[in-house]
């Protein structure tokens, strides 16, 4: 089994910044893609950012610019910058990983995907 503990939400005041850390543990042979979620209230969850295992980002067009996924293969852990943050950024973050559990999972390319619990963040002043 494999868990994701997210951590780093928290109040911020409009224009200020924080950093999101995912860090996934258990039964991993290799994280594959990685990626940011959000849901905020009354909304459906929607993709913040994305990023391979070769290190290609994508964002949604409301981040871009002000967002900044990255990685740490050696830790399977993986981050969310996340700087000017607007009141419409706030919602629960969620992050996900698709996962080769075994190296036979790796050579079939049958990864699983996994989520967090999820982490509040909150832009108001």
């Amino acid at each position: 089994q494999v868990q994701l503990v997210e951590s780093g939400g928290g109040l911020v005041q409009p224009g200020g910044s924080l950093r999101l850390s995912c860090a996934a543990s258990g039964s991993i042979f290799k994280v594959n893609a990685m990626a940011w979620y959000r849901q905020a209230p009354g909304k459906l969850r929607e993709s913040v950012a994305t990023i391979t295992s070769r290190g290609n980002s994508v964002y949604a067009d409301s981040v871009k610019g002000r967002f900044t996924i990255s990685r740490d293969n050696a830790k399977n852990t993986w981050y969310l910058q996340m700087n000017s943050l607007k009141p419409e950024d706030t919602a629960v973050y969620y992050c996900n990983g698709n996962i080769f559990n075994f190296y036979r999972d790796y050579e079939r390319r049958t990864g699983m995907d996994y989520w967090g619990k999820g982490t509040l963040v909150t832009v108001s002043s």
